[in-house]
């Protein structure tokens, strides 16, 4: 049985940090690409960062770049997201998927497993 845990999501202010830890179960984790999305109220489920089943490599969207980090642990079935600098419009549902295809996507419907999420909310 797959599953996909999302954890360490809060309420931090403005320019403060968050990590986000997705464990992971039931699948091949070192050979899948994970992707980090989002979903906003009122808005689509965004894509945030990827990558690669070795870690080798790594996408973000522009509105993260240079703030966020993924980065995994293929000991630990283990996928993360560091989030630096946090702004308001971050404010969403994170969650995390993975994709047993081994090529890049950023779109959520070629994504094959789905955690719950986690909320963060930044506040001004």
């Amino acid at each position: 049985q797959v599953q996909l845990v999302e954890s360490g999501g809060g309420l931090v202010q403005a320019g403060n940090s968050l990590r986000l830890s997705c464990a992971a179960s039931g699948f091949t984790f070192s050979s899948s690409f994970m992707g980090w999305f989002r979903q906003a109220p009122g808005k689509d489920r965004e894509f945030v960062a990827l990558i690669s089943g070795s870690g080798a490599h790594t996408y973000y969207t522009d509105s993260v770049k240079g703030r966020f980090t993924i980065s995994r642990d293929n000991a630990k079935n283990t996928v993360y997201v560091q989030m630096n600098s946090l702004k308001p419009e971050d404010t969403a549902v994170y969650y995390c998927a993975a994709r047993t295809n081994p090529y890049a996507t950023i779109r959520a419907n070629d994504y094959n497993y789905w955690g719950q999420g986690t909320q963060v909310t930044v506040s001004s």
